[in-house]
């Protein structure tokens, strides 16, 4: 778990690199600025015994590793309730571990899982698949630390064919998804600056799978293969103190290489930004800089009669000799300004409005932890990316200690993970893995907490997607495009007893395509399990779920599940 760091409450206003805090604010290229007011709002005596007892926990910590692997089989029956199946069988068989790690040192924590389906008749077919998540950090010296992340998980393709929130064994529509990614990062003090350096290097991959039926007239769009994504930057700054403000200095390169049409993502930019205090807990926030931005990518293969090529796992056919056509382009200054408004440590709200990507750039945050126990996050965001870069983005803003909340039926981690200080989830990263990249606004709010036997969390959140491909391309159809997500994702939790423990979990999400033609598409479901111990290791598992989908005017389906299940954890 991470260890809670809390500020003095009797010095000057502290002004911190988002760099220092969050090397993934950085890359992203948003200043997250870290201000404290001159005295806590809160009563300063309780808290200074609290932070002098939590230091002396500490300092006796002893390093903890839990590792916990297992095995399971489950019997699972599916009923098609709109009809068109018969009630289906199969079986599962899997092998998995969960492991966390927390010193003074590192802190991580990995779940991983194996499933072989056993399928009775043909429309069952035996197949594996793979989910997992981690996450961690370890600091090599007194300034340098390593991070890496890595995500395996089952993804829809395409966001106008059926997209099923609970992916049994015979779904259309499906992708496997891998991802990791791993860099260091630097800080240290030189007198009253503090310098900070950092770089990532991630890798996403996915499956071919069968997209499934689309919409009458709806022809389909290149696919994402797999990718390459590098992030750098640094910076240096000054607290406020010396000078009536502080500032920062910060520089970064961001940069993502696709093997599909060989596109590729290009983003450099420096800016200076500041920060001048008006009140004990209200600062005025602001920064201008250059950026250069490049999307481009090289032509599909086409026919004798102008037509793209299209390949044998559902992809255009990259034409090496194709000049680079260029899908976006933006080279000029940026700037933002806003303000910043910290009435205590448990408390921060900071928005800015400014220009970015040629038009009006909205960003924001919102945290609030009124005890170790609640965490409350939002975010307003506004990025370009790539499929791959989105991923590697999205992992790297998990944090290094969560719950893990696995589908009861399927087995498939959730689409969100929540912690003590809240949640962040991979809706928008893993919605539908087209080639080209995006412009991505939108915003994501995030519930978390834990009561005594009780353990919940809520996220709700929505994302714009600006596709960015040329005209002149394989994927000219795209060019411009714009689709919109909605979506919800909850679960709860309770420890019953000593012995026995149930959880719910329940997910919504309402898709527009964009394309001319193209239905939206709604999915959302519930489920439920119920565990018991039963002897040394040995646990049962009673589970139920109802899941539907529906493509607006074109396909609908409402399914329901049952599980009984058998599981030893070593």
């Amino acid at each position: 778990m991470h260890n809670r760091k809390y500020l003095p409450l009797k010095t000057t206003l502290l002004f911190g690199i988002a760099l220092v805090a969050s090397p993934s604010s950085a890359f992203a290229q948003q200043i997250a600025s870290d201000w404290a007011p001159m005295e806590d709002t809160e009563a300063s005596a309780p808290v200074a015994v609290e932070e002098e007892s939590q230091q002396r926990g500490i300092a006796r910590e002893k390093p903890r590793l839990d590792v916990t692997p297992y095995i399971e089989v489950q019997q699972v029956a599916f009923a098609d309730l709109d009809g068109g199946r018969d009630i289906l069988t199969y079986t599962t068989v899997a092998a998995g571990i969960d492991a966390a790690i927390s010193t003074r040192r590192a802190e991580g924590q990995v779940s991983l899982r194996y499933e072989r389906v056993i399928g009775y008749d043909s429309q069952v077919d035996s197949q594996d698949s793979v989910s997992g998540l981690a996450r961690g950090s370890v600091a090599i010296t007194r300034n340098l630390s390593v991070e890496a992340g890595a995500l395996a998980t089952r993804s829809s393709l395409d966001g106008r064919g059926p997209n099923r929130g609970s992916f049994q064994p015979f779904s259309d529509n499906v992708t496997q998804v891998y991802s990791v990614y791993a860099g260091p990062t630097f800080t240290a003090q030189a007198g009253e600056l503090a310098v900070n350096a950092a770089y990532r290097v991630g890798y996403t991959k996915i499956s071919e799978e069968d997209r499934g039926a689309l919409p009458p007239g709806q022809q389909p769009v290149d696919l994402f293969d797999d990718s390459v994504s590098h992030a750098a930057s640094a910076s240096v700054g000054m607290q406020p103190g010396t000078l009536p403000f502080g500032w920062t200095a910060t520089v970064g390169y961001n940069r993502e290489d696709a093997s599909q049409l060989d596109s590729r993502f290009e983003d450099l930019y420096g800016r200076a930004d500041v920060i001048v205090p008006v009140t004990q807990t209200l600062a005025v926030v602001g920064g201008v800089g250059y950026e250069k931005v490049k999307v481009s990518e090289r032509n599909a293969l086409r026919d004798v009669g102008g037509n793209p090529i299209v390949g044998p796992g559902g992809r255009l056919v990259t034409d090496p000799n194709s000049p680079r056509l260029v899908a976006y382009e933006s080279d000029g200054l940026i700037w933002d300004a806003g303000v910043l408004w910290r009435p205590s440590r448990r408390t921060a709200l900071e928005l800015r409005y400014g220009h970015r990507y040629g038009s009006d750039s909205y960003t924001g945050s919102f945290s609030y932890t009124p005890n170790e126990r609640t965490g409350i996050n939002v975010s307003v965001y506004d990025t370009i990316q790539g499929f791959g870069g989105s991923i590697n983005n999205a992992l790297s803003d998990l944090p290094t200690a969560f719950n893990t909340n696995r589908n009861a039926i399927t087995g498939d981690l959730n689409s969100c993970v929540f912690s003590a200080a809240g949640g962040s989830c991979l809706n928008n990263a893993l919605r539908t893995a087209r080639s080209a990249t995006f412009r991505s606004r939108g915003v994501q709010a995030s519930l978390s907490e834990t009561n005594g036997p009780w353990s919940s969390g809520i996220a709700i959140g929505y994302d714009r997607r600006k596709f960015l491909a040329s005209a002149l391309g394989g994927q000219g159809q795209i060019a411009g495009l714009i689709d919109e997500n909605y979506y919800l994702s909850g679960f709860l939790g309770r420890q019953l007893d000593r012995q026995s423990s149930f959880g719910t979990n329940v997910y919504a999400n309402l898709n527009d395509p964009g394309q001319a033609g193209a239905p939206d598409s709604y999915g959302f479901g519930a489920n439920a399990s119920y565990n018991r111990n039963i002897w040394r290791g040995l646990q049962a598992t009673a589970a139920v779920g109802i899941d539907t989908y529906e493509v607006e005017d074109f396909e609908q389906d409402v399914s329901a599940s049952a599980l009984l299940g058998l599981r030893y954890s070593f």
